[in-house]
């Protein structure tokens, strides 16, 4: 796994600066989101690890995912990939553009965990929080997770904020043994 980040680190990189260039961070966030997707199917990953699909066909297969109109950029860059035999880390450069993505826009995506469902005033009081508190805009996802008992967990990248009770049980019984 860490192999497949140092490999898609400066693909991603190279394709954060063009798309930032061309004005297009969106588009290719989407993009490689989409790829990376596609990648992800067994069926696609057969197909792109078998040493007898020729390097253009690969890179032919992966520009089809890319829809009608993609930008000539975009398509060198998957054929670029095809070519150096790294469509496979598609997930990594899709992530690791995110993060440059974020970086870029002082933003932060966060992923709140409760076992109900947050209002949407709490989804406000929780993202207002965490925006003074880490100086960047919040994109929040609210996920449900029963087990959690009450409380909530806050991811943030390699942040975690864990309120709840299941934990707090957790603590109280190590205490008392």
């Amino acid at each position: 796994m860490s192999e497949a980040i140092t490999i898609a680190r400066p693909y991603a990189q190279a394709a954060f600066e063009e798309a930032q260039k061309l004005n297009a961070l969106q588009a290719w966030s989407d993009a490689l989101i989409a790829l990376a997707e596609a990648v992800s199917h067994p069926e696609v990953r057969a197909i792109i690890g078998n040493p007898k699909v020729a390097k253009t066909q690969v890179a032919s297969l992966m520009a089809g995912f890319l829809g009608n109109a993609p930008d000539a950029k975009l398509k060198n860059f998957v054929h670029i990939l095809a070519d150096n035999q790294r469509v496979s880390v598609l997930p990594e450069i899709a992530a690791s553009f995110a993060a440059l993505k974020a970086e870029a826009e002082k933003s932060v995506s966060v992923v709140v965990e409760s076992p109900f469902e947050l209002s949407a005033a709490q989804q406000d009081k929780i993202a207002a929080s965490l925006k003074k508190r880490m100086g960047r805009e919040i994109k929040l996802e609210s996920r449900i997770k029963k087990e959690l008992l009450g409380g909530v967990v806050i991811r943030a990248g390699d942040k975690v904020i864990d309120g709840s009770a299941l934990t707090r049980l957790g603590e109280m019984a190590t205490a008392l043994a």
